[in-house]
């Protein structure tokens, strides 16, 4: 199923609490006019483990599973590791600080609170398609405030003077340069000359190099040490 751009559709996997709730989201995605492909739905890891083996997905958008509160960023983390070409949006029930930031660092590109309008969850999915990162400005200030205050993970983001040059490739470099202006997955491929899939597998091996786990982290390791500002990074306002 492609859009009349030419690019391919989202199609996205489904996780929820329960059956019901899942099955209906399902069928309001198909129904919309946003043309998208919806692979499964489930309420648990190994249904998910089971559609995936099927049929990929470009997205995933994980709710609250029945398995308990922390079992919807467990399966993130795992999506993550597992399928690094897909993006993850995670539906939180209330935007807690605690939350917000566990999901960033479970490895969501898109947060998004369950009390939001059915069209603005179909514009996210879209977005985080394209490799945008999709989040309002108390998200972003929630986990810019919580990578502020995190020691880093990495030797090399302890001292970033001292990384070795040899670290990234030219190529990851020039990738990382675009991240930080805010560029789109599509759009570095286009200054690039590469295609999306390639600039994917790129940002997947530039995050275990530099030790961070999605493009917020890696703006910020970019621009380090110099002073963070909330315009140098990519903000989705969800209201447009």
């Amino acid at each position: 199923m492609s859009q009349p751009n030419g690019q391919r559709s989202p199609s996205v996997v489904i996780v929820e609490r329960s059956q019901m709730s899942s099955e209906l989201m399902a069928a309001a995605l198909r129904r919309s006019r946003y043309r998208m492909e919806v692979v499964g739905c489930t309420t648990d890891k190994a249904g998910i483990r089971s559609i995936l083996s099927k049929k990929a997905a470009s997205v995933a958008l994980i709710g609250a599973l029945k398995d308990g509160h922390r079992a919807a960023f467990d399966v993130t983390r795992e999506l993550r590791a597992s399928n690094p070409d897909m993006s993850i949006i995670m539906l939180l029930d209330s935007m807690e600080r605690s939350a917000v930031v566990d999901a960033f660092r479970a490895g969501a590109v898109g947060i998004l609170c369950r009390d939001e309008p059915f069209h603005v969850l179909c514009k996210c999915i879209q977005s985080v398609h394209q490799g945008q990162v999709w989040a309002g400005s108390e998200v972003l200030r929630f986990a810019l405030e919580a990578l502020a205050q995190t020691p880093p993970i990495s030797k090399f983001r302890r001292n970033p003077s001292k990384a070795p040059k040899t670290l990234l490739t030219k190529r990851e470099k020039d990738i990382v340069d675009s991240v930080t202006e805010g560029l789109t997955n599509r759009d570095i491929s286009r200054r690039l000359s590469l295609s999306e899939h390639t600039v994917r597998n790129y940002l997947f091996r530039i995050f275990n190099k530099l030790g961070t786990s999605n493009r917020l982290e890696l703006a910020l390791y970019a621009l380090h040490p110099r002073h963070v500002n909330r315009s140098d990074v990519t903000l989705v306002n969800e209201a447009s």
